[in-house]
């Protein structure tokens, strides 16, 4: 990975950080954060086209992908006690503009937008062919941890966050054999959908 490759996820960084924590608005962090990778792809400038993102040789990986990543709503609603969630999160969650009005536009928008623009940035083209842990899995499970910052027990953020280095490793898996980002795209929709959906149902 060139130098412009390694230092453009600091953009992401800060413009969650900032939308978060300077800002206060979940949808500042989001649009931000999908800013920030658009800046990086122009500074990048990746030969890496854009129709990988429809591409499967098989659907088997299409069902595995969908029907695993389905279990990340039903894991989180089943085992929301154990995360030791904050008290205030539903406060917490409306200070940064989740109200019930503004949920429904941001759940659709995360779910139906965002893995297309993530898979194609994080396994696309930062993504590394190595079968092992690569530094960028870890990088971009890296930045959810500031999204749960507060919210949930630290231990549970180290776990989440060492999901998530699983689930950037399997879908960067799923590309390498699969030649294709579509069964990342869709299994990532799945658990975009299924994660939001549950937090919007717990602490509505």
């Amino acid at each position: 990975m060139n130098n412009k490759k390694w230092l453009t996820p600091i953009l992401l960084y800060l413009a969650v950080w900032a939308g978060l924590f300077l800002f206060k608005s979940a949808w500042a962090a989001l649009l931000g954060f999908h800013a920030a990778i658009l800046l990086a792809l122009a500074v990048i400038r990746p030969d890496t086209p854009i129709n990988i993102l429809f591409k499967s040789k098989s659907l088997k990986w299409v069902l595995f992908s969908v029907l695993f990543c389905s279990t990340s709503g039903i894991g989180l609603y089943f085992l929301w006690n154990l995360f030791g969630v904050a008290h205030n999160l539903p406060a917490q969650l409306q200070s940064i503009g989740l109200t019930s009005s503004s949920w429904p536009p941001l759940i659709a928008y995360f779910s139906l937008v965002n893995p297309w623009i993530e898979e194609y940035f994080w396994r696309g083209v930062l993504g590394s062919g190595t079968k092992n842990l690569s530094v960028i899995d870890l990088v971009y499970a890296g930045y959810h941890a500031l999204v749960l910052w507060g919210r949930v027990h630290p231990l549970s953020i180290l776990f989440a966050v060492t999901i998530l280095v699983s689930a950037g490793w399997l879908w960067r898996q799923m590309f390498r054999q699969d030649r294709g980002l579509l069964a990342a795209v869709l299994g990532h929709m799945v658990a975009d959908f299924s994660i939001l959906l549950t937090v919007y149902t717990m602490t509505k």
